[in-house]
């Protein structure tokens, strides 16, 4: 479905004041479900994209489910009405195939356009205070979720109802930050705004980036190769800087999605990430895949996160090995792994965090 014969005028539902206007009676066409597909590529429409692309600029299709993978982690997942098929998202899917192109089928060592990256300031201006913006970063980072009233999709609010607390998660979504789960909840559509939203998290948090306390392990890693060391350091260098009370608040969703953060910044040139990827065993929480043309090709590695709050800390910290069930869990979506990509080396590893008190991490095999 498309439009022949379209009128634009300056004016956005998001800025819309409350004046007399011809233009305040117009319809938001896009919510529609006949128009949903113009807001982003389809899946038979990026297919096609991608096959152009390999065609085009590299030696043929042998890399297609690769390259395919990557796309859907990373710009896949924009939803315009809660029972829409997911879209990619059309600018930086086609700033990946550009970049794609030019390095005529090397895989980008950043596959986040940075300008998506807008100043931590703009969340503050949105919600007014540093507590608000607070509140709202915790809701998507770590509760994965923002609650939202449906009918304020399609209702023309003004520039002093965009700013009110109850209208954050829709502003998000007219900003194309969030998209929708339900009907009730909206979440980060894919690895790209995770990335970005652990990143302001960070910055709201005070939490230091500082390379010296993370370049020595990683470098260590690209030599050695070896997983746990990795866990050290997120657990030492990244967790080790927040206070006692915040131990009690986060969760597996944030161990994941800071983990695979901070490990991203580092190892993009080298692997390819994905978390809670869908496979016939369930939602595995970790994996990176080295990138083809790399000396990492083949290499991956999966990780279960298993976080316990302090109360229960002692009692996993004197485990001598996982337990049963999240070995079997690990080990269902390695063997998924290697159905789909039978040429991978797939390696399997169960993460426990015990709040502020400890780490634990095993390599597994079948």
């Amino acid at each position: 479905m498309a439009i022949r014969t379209c009128f634009c005028t300056g004016v956005l539902p998001v800025t819309m004041d409350d004046l007399t206007s011809g233009y305040n009676i117009a319809e938001i066409l896009t919510l529609e479900p006949e128009f949903l597909s113009m807001l982003g590529f389809t899946y038979k429409e990026a297919e096609v994209y991608l096959r152009y692309v390999l065609d085009t600029y590299t030696e043929g299709q042998d890399r297609f489910d690769d390259v395919w993978q990557l796309i859907v982690n990373n710009y896949d997942g924009y939803r315009f009405l809660p029972e829409a098929e997911p879209l990619f998202n059309s600018t930086i899917l086609t700033y990946f195939f550009k970049k794609f192109a030019v390095r005529k089928g090397g895989i980008p060592s950043e596959l986040v356009d940075e300008n998506l990256r807008t100043d931590i300031g703009w969340i503050r201006h949105l919600t007014l205070s540093l507590e608000n913006a607070k509140e709202m970063q915790d809701a998507l980072v770590i509760d994965d979720e923002l609650s939202y009233n449906v009918s304020d999709l399609s209702s023309k609010f003004n520039k002093r109802k965009f700013f009110d607390k109850s209208i954050y998660p829709v502003s998000l979504f007219y900003l194309g930050m969030t998209t929708l789960r339900s009907n009730y909840r909206m979440v980060l559509p894919n690895l790209t705004m995770r990335s970005i939203y652990m990143d302001y998290y960070n910055e709201m948090n005070h939490i230091e980036g500082n390379a010296q306390r993370y370049v020595p392990t990683y470098e260590r890693f690209t030599e050695e190769r070896r997983f746990e060391p990795l866990v050290q350091n997120y657990f030492e260098q990244y967790l080790g800087q927040f206070p006692a009370q915040v131990f009690d608040k986060i969760n597996e969703n944030f161990i994941r999605c800071s983990f695979f953060e901070l490990c991203s910044r580092y190892l993009s040139s080298c692997y390819t990430f994905a978390i809670e990827q869908n496979n016939s065993a369930g939602r595995s929480d970790f994996e990176m895949t080295g990138i083809p043309g790399t000396d990492y090709y083949k290499d991956d590695r999966l990780a279960e996160f298993k976080y316990f709050k302090a109360k229960e800390a002692e009692r996993m910290l004197a485990l001598s090995d996982p337990r049963p069930e999240d070995v079997a869990q690990v080990l269902a979506y390695a063997k998924d792994t290697k159905v789909k990509f039978p040429h991978y080396h797939v390696r399997s590893y169960i993460v426990y965090i015990c709040a502020n008190k400890g780490w634990k991490c095993w390599e597994v095999t079948p």
